[in-house]
């Protein structure tokens, strides 16, 4: 699979990847991973082989369970926290408006 792009001179891991490398962080597999979704060990490998899209409802359930954010695991911040509040404001908000 192509990489998205480098940080520090390293390759980004791909959404992908990170759904595995979390579950094998957490030395899970993937039938555990499935039951927490609800789901089959079969359609959880073909989320994390990115054969079926993960719908958003278990992309949030993944979020809570690992305890990360949505944006560490779509590669849109590479810190896995979640930032709240103060911590938001502090890091500093996007500057875009969403109607």
């Amino acid at each position: 699979m192509k990489e998205l792009g480098q940080k520090d001179g390293m390759p980004m891991q791909t959404h992908l990847q990170k759904l595995r490398a979390l579950r094998e962080d957490n030395d899970l597999t993937q039938e555990q991973v499935a039951q927490v979704l609800g789901t089959s060990q079969t359609m959880y490998a073909r989320y994390e082989r990115g054969a079926n899209e993960l719908p958003l409802r278990h992309l949030v359930t993944l979020c809570r369970f690992y305890n990360v954010s949505a944006d560490f695991l779509l590669n849109l911040q590479t810190d896995p926290r979640r930032k709240r509040g103060q911590a938001a404001l502090r890091d500093g908000l996007p500057k875009q408006r969403f109607p």
